[in-house]
C-alpha cells in the first residue's frame, strides 16, 4: 500500500468537507460507545471482537481522535443491506420503539448516526455510496423517510476484519502517524473491495 501524496484525502473530493468532519466526529463517538464497554450490544452481532474492543478501551482521548479521523465511517448499522433498507423503508409505519432493547448511548449513537446517513443521503449522489457504502437504491429511500429502531444492528465497519482493528489501534495508539495515515487508507481500500464484489 502507498501514501498518499498531499494534505487531503481524496483529490477534488466528491464529499463535502462539512461531512468529512461529521463522519470523524460520529467515528470517534463510536469509539468511545466501543471503549465504554457499559453498552448493552447485540448479543448475536457484536459491534467488533472482544479483543478489539479491549483494544478501543486502552486508548486515551486523543489515540481515539486520531484512530477516529478516517474519510469513511467506522460504524455501520446495514448501510449495505439494501435489502433489509427496503424492507425496513417500506414498513416505516409499523414500527415501534419497543422493538428491540437497547442501552440510551448506543440508541443516542444511532439516531445520530441514522440522521447523519439521511443528511449523506440527501446531499449529493456519491457521498453515500462513498462514506457509508450505501447503495443508490438504499440512498434513495433514506431521502424519504429513516429508521430509529436499527440501534440491534450496530456494528463496527468491516467487523470480521479483526486484524484492521487490531492495525487501527494499534497504529493510534503508537507515536507513527504515518503509520496511522497508512492503516486509515487502507480502509479506503476495504471500502474499494467492498464495492467491487
Amino acid at each position: 500500500m502507498q501514501d498518499a501524496c498531499g494534505g487531503s484525502w481524496i483529490p477534488e473530493s466528491q464529499v463535502p468537507p462539512g461531512m468529512l468532519v461529521s463522519v470523524r466526529e460520529l467515528n470517534h463517538r463510536f469509539l468511545d460507545l466501543v471503549g465504554s464497554r457499559t453498552c448493552a450490544w447485540n448479543a448475536a452481532a457484536p459491534p467488533i471482537p472482544d479483543c478489539v474492543a479491549a483494544q478501543v478501551a486502552h486508548l486515551s482521548a486523543a489515540q481515539r481522535a486520531a484512530a477516529s479521523a478516517c474519510p469513511y465511517a467506522l460504524f455501520d448499522v446495514r448501510f449495505h443491506d439494501d435489502g433489509h433498507w427496503q424492507t425496513r423503508l417500506r414498513a416505516a409505519a409499523s414500527w415501534s420503539i419497543g422493538e428491540a432493547a437497547v442501552d440510551s448511548r448506543t440508541l443516542e449513537f444511532v439516531r445520530l448516526a441514522l440522521f447523519f446517513a439521511w443528511h449523506v443521503a440527501s446531499s449529493t449522489k456519491l457521498a453515500p455510496q462513498l462514506l457509508l457504502g450505501m447503495q443508490e437504491s438504499t440512498a434513495a429511500a433514506f431521502r424519504g423517510a429513516l429508521a430509529a429502531a436499527e440501534a440491534v444492528h450496530l456494528t463496527a465497519r468491516w467487523n470480521d476484519c479483526a486484524r484492521y482493528w487490531s492495525a487501527l489501534t494499534g497504529a493510534a495508539a503508537g507515536p507513527d502517524g504515518a503509520s496511522l495515515r497508512r492503516i486509515q487508507l487502507y480502509g479506503l481500500q476495504l471500502a474499494a473491495v467492498a464495492r467491487l464484489s
